[in-house]
């Protein structure tokens, strides 16, 4: 029996691993579950830098403590989190998941509500002004560590199950369905929410989204509960990660039991007492060992930016002057070309291979860049602002296609009983970087002095190139088929009479020579 392709057209019916059909209404149950979820994460991470420079104005500081709060969170606790999803059944996950993430996202956005209306409050009860700032940034912080284990369920685990058993190119497509329902929020989010803040009011926005939170979350659960419900390959995953785990307690209490243990045990016991103190020791050690390791460092050091339209750069262009509602289409127009790289991407990579695109895209990403450090000696302060977001859009192309990337070849090559932990360790890691741009927001708190920070952006992601060519050449051993470049240039570049003496054998072999 012939099997049919996973992304089929809808009158077909798709195939789980063991030829058992599943309705093509799963698939849209999914990615509408994704859609909403993300919809929500979106409106927030947009519209906190708005809130904390209104509620602070004229500095960027109180918008970079918010972030050092949330990413903070996601260092120390990520890759416990990565391991609770390791350990937890599917659907243990998938309501604390959508309880935390949706109940964070209702208070931030009523204590935002409270800063808001009750502005006096930095002049007539200090306290209850801070206690609100600092109950902003814990359900900030809480709602970044839901959406983690959100994304480690739906991105790691489930999108990697579906496809089992399936062509290479199937888990490619989902992963690139999934990045683009991401994107086209991260488009439409910010377009609704900056007119709604521009034409309406900032209290507007924290209404609706803690309105929107509210709706959401029974219809987010009624989705995936369905699709878990009706693709047998979930729960067998489901009963496989639970059996698993049950051995392994038992080997603990027989070791723990073992009177005789050899000197190796002995050893490792030692080593642990030493580190064992250190959160997820463990989880770390798993993640180092990895071959994915230099893609991964490299992903992270792109976290380590002000070069995206997070906080730190919404509040300075809002502090620049840029109405609300233009930073929103800058960054819709970014998420269209983000969008654009979900497209490319799978193109791409049945070409030249998911590492070679990995290389193409990051120093893609580089070159958009550069007009961002031209933008620095530009002395019209809104015209540097436009270049500034002209090449942080421009450089999304190169950016999530680089992320595609660097995931696929994490879920190639990964594992499955270490997917969690890695996936836990390599959000916590980009979130350590994360971390580190806040705190220079916080030593580098003027606007003015934003371009500091630019530049400082633009060396690491410099590095983090760097660091991906190496990878690409321990891997492959070089960089490029410099004698399969020259036959290409020579057979381009022939007379008109001798390219058609060419047979079409020979072109089809001269340029599969090259993109190998």
């Amino acid at each position: 029996m012939e099997r049919e392709p996973l992304l089929a057209k809808q009158e077909k019916p798709l195939l789980d691993t063991q030829h058992n059909s599943i309705p093509s209404s799963l698939f849209t149950y999914l990615y509408v579950g994704h859609f909403l979820a993300r919809w929500g994460a979106r409106m927030w991470e947009f519209s906190v830098g708005l809130y904390m420079i209104n509620i602070w104005p004229n500095s960027l500081l109180f918008a970079a403590i918010y972030g050092v709060a949330e990413a903070s969170s996601t260092v120390l606790f990520g890759a416990i989190v990565g391991q609770w999803v390791d350990r937890l059944t599917y659907v243990k996950v998938l309501r604390l998941w959508l309880v935390a993430q949706n109940l964070a996202y209702i208070i931030a956005g009523g204590t935002v509500i409270a800063l808001l209306k009750f502005s006096f409050l930095k002049s007539t009860n200090f306290t209850a002004f801070i206690f609100l700032v600092i109950l902003t940034n814990i359900s900030g912080a809480i709602a970044a560590l839901s959406t983690l284990a959100g994304t480690i369920l739906i991105e790691r685990e489930w999108v990697v199950v579906i496809s089992e058993g399936h062509p290479p190119e199937t888990l490619t497509k989902l992963n690139s369905i999934i990045r683009r329902i991401d994107l086209i929020s991260k488009l439409g989010a910010p377009v609704l929410s900056g007119f709604v803040i521009s034409f309406v009011s900032l209290t507007s926005s924290a209404v609706s989204l803690a309105l929107w939170n509210a709706i959401t979350i029974w219809v987010e659960y009624w989705l995936f509960i369905s699709v878990y419900n009706g693709i047998p390959a979930l729960g067998e995953s489901n009963q496989r990660r639970v059996s698993r785990l049950s051995p392994s307690v038992e080997e603990t209490e027989s070791l723990l039991s073992d009177d005789g243990g050899n000197s190796a045990l002995a050893e490792e016991s030692c080593v642990m007492s030493i580190f064992g103190w250190i959160p997820c020791f463990d989880a770390w050690k798993v993640y180092w060992q990895q071959d994915v390791l230099l893609p991964g460092l490299a992903l992270a050091l792109l976290y380590f930016t002000v070069l995206s339209f997070g906080t730190l750069m919404t509040a300075t262009l809002e502090w620049e002057g840029v109405p609300a509602y233009v930073i929103g289409l800058a960054r819709g127009v970014s998420a269209v070309i983000g969008i654009a790289a979900t497209v490319v991407y799978p193109i791409l990579q049945s070409r030249i291979s998911t590492l070679r695109t990995g290389l193409w895209s990051i120093w893609f990403q580089w070159f958009c860049l550069i007009l961002c450090v031209a933008s620095i000696f530009v002395q019209n302060g809104l015209l540097s602002a436009y270049m500034l977001m002209a090449g942080v859009a421009t450089s999304r192309l190169g950016l999530w296609m680089f992320d595609l990337s660097v995931i696929q070849q994490m879920q190639d090559r990964v594992p499955e009983s270490d997917r969690g932990v890695v996936g836990g360790v390599q959000n916590s890691l980009q979130s350590i970087l994360d971390l580190m741009t806040y705190v220079m927001g916080i030593i580098i708190s003027n606007p003015q002095d934003f371009w500091q920070l630019t530049l400082i952006s633009f060396m690491l992601v410099t590095l983090a190139a760097l660091l991906y060519t190496v990878h690409i050449y321990l891997v492959r051993k070089h960089l490029f088929h410099f004698e399969k470049l020259f036959s290409w240039i020579q057979w381009s570049i022939r007379s008109p009479e001798k390219a058609e003496m060419l047979t079409q054998v020979e072109k089809v072999e001269v340029l599969t020579s090259y993109e190998s």
